[in-house]
């Protein structure tokens, strides 16, 4: 049985390179960096080299790199500490957000009585940037906005620079969960005014249970987690040094490749795109992921077209024909729920159909999608 691992915006096949670093650190650089003997002393060089690797990559400064396990730490961290701390008592998000935004700051509202307002989507979930403007001008209050760079289900990108201008000129803050674009879109934060933002290395061929936030340096953010000095006060615990530096390798060369390996795997998700089209008569691309322009290169979200009951096997019988995919975020596997970034944006038609998420990396064939395509023909034609 052929293995096709479509499913890269859930998580990505670690590069060779990567592996041999994470590999050398576990195997020569075992001291606790806050320790003051040799060995932690070498390790603490290690973990500040990569430090100033990844933040060279966003043209910040080390100081505003804190290390984390990871995106949702990240989310939690910024989020909490802006109601906390920093006196936000207003966020405005949207409903397409991943839950480690919704979530949080649903908790948020809970437990602090903030309040929340939700920019409207058109019908391909993108931000209506009129309404948002309406959103940042019309408040005394003190505000945060969180909106996501790239979705993770649709593909749908954020004018990152354009949301963060209108805030700075409204006085509101502005984070991004920029998870899925990072490692794939060159991003530079000493021109663009946002205030936090959160990656996960495991997104662009790094480890997983590896991350950071970025938070400028004049937003007095404080800790979440308390315990020690770390991360320049700002996260207590023991950093995982080989994780991180696996992430700062990986995202070195994701960059020294990007314009070579974003051209393949655009070409890719186009073959995908093209090829189901003429397979699947009245297949459907969900928001804008069909239009190459528009959404992010490494997402290709389908609705096909057979009845309900049919669709209840669909994903069972993609996996046992070797095909990972996902009908959502993969932090959604095992719920009962669909995805509520559909919900958002598809008619109550499209919504009783199957919608899979297709995502590719370097790592993906175009004899790939011929075999993905050849099953989903069959399994809708018989």
């Amino acid at each position: 049985m052929k293995k096709v691992y479509f499913d890269n915006a859930a998580t990505t096949q670690l590069r060779s390179e990567v592996i041999h670093c994470i590999s050398e650190v576990l195997r020569t650089e075992y001291g606790n960096p806050s320790s003051t003997h040799s060995y932690g002393r070498s390790s603490k060089s290690l973990l500040e080299n990569a430090r100033k690797e990844i933040a060279g990559h966003l043209n910040v400064s080390a100081s505003e790199i804190i290390f984390t396990s990871g995106g949702t730490e990240a989310d939690n961290l910024i989020l909490n500490s802006c109601v906390r701390d920093l006196g936000v008592t207003r966020i405005i998000s949207s409903k397409i957000e991943h839950h480690a935004v919704l979530y949080t700051i649903n908790e948020l509202q809970k437990s602090h009585g903030i309040q929340i307002d939700f920019v409207d989507l058109d019908e391909f979930g993108h931000v209506d940037y009129g309404h948002l403007e309406s959103l940042v001008r019309d408040t005394t209050q003190k505000t945060l906005v969180s909106l996501m760079h790239v979705n993770n289900e649709v593909g749908c990108i954020l004018d990152i620079d354009r949301v963060a201008k209108l805030c700075k000129a409204n006085n509101a803050l502005f984070h991004s969960d920029t998870v899925q674009s990072v490692g794939h879109y060159k991003l530079d934060f000493s021109e663009i005014p946002i205030d936090f933002a959160c990656v996960a290395a495991h997104k662009f061929h790094g480890p997983k249970g590896a991350g950071f936030a970025f938070v400028r340096k004049s937003s007095g953010l404080q800790p979440l987690i308390f315990g020690g000095e770390q991360e320049r006060g700002l996260r207590a615990g023991t950093e995982a040094v080989y994780a991180i530096a696996g992430m700062a390798e990986a995202l070195k060369i994701s960059y020294q490749n990007l314009d070579k390996e974003k051209a393949y795997i655009s070409s890719i998700k186009s073959y995908f795109k093209d090829e189901i089209s003429k397979a699947i008569p009245g297949v459907k691309f969900n928001a804008s992921c069909g239009d190459l322009e528009k959404s992010t290169y490494t997402v290709l979200n389908i609705c096909l077209p057979m009845p309900p009951e049919k669709a209840l096997m669909l994903l069972f019988q993609l996996d046992l024909n070797g095909i990972a995919c996902s009908r959502g975020s993969a932090c959604q596997s095992g719920s009962s729920k669909g995805s509520h970034v559909l919900s958002e944006i598809l008619s109550e038609e499209d919504l009783q159909k199957p919608s899979i998420r297709f995502s590719f990396s370097i790592f993906n064939t175009k004899e790939e999608v011929d075999y993905v395509v050849e099953f989903l023909k069959d399994f809708i034609e018989k």
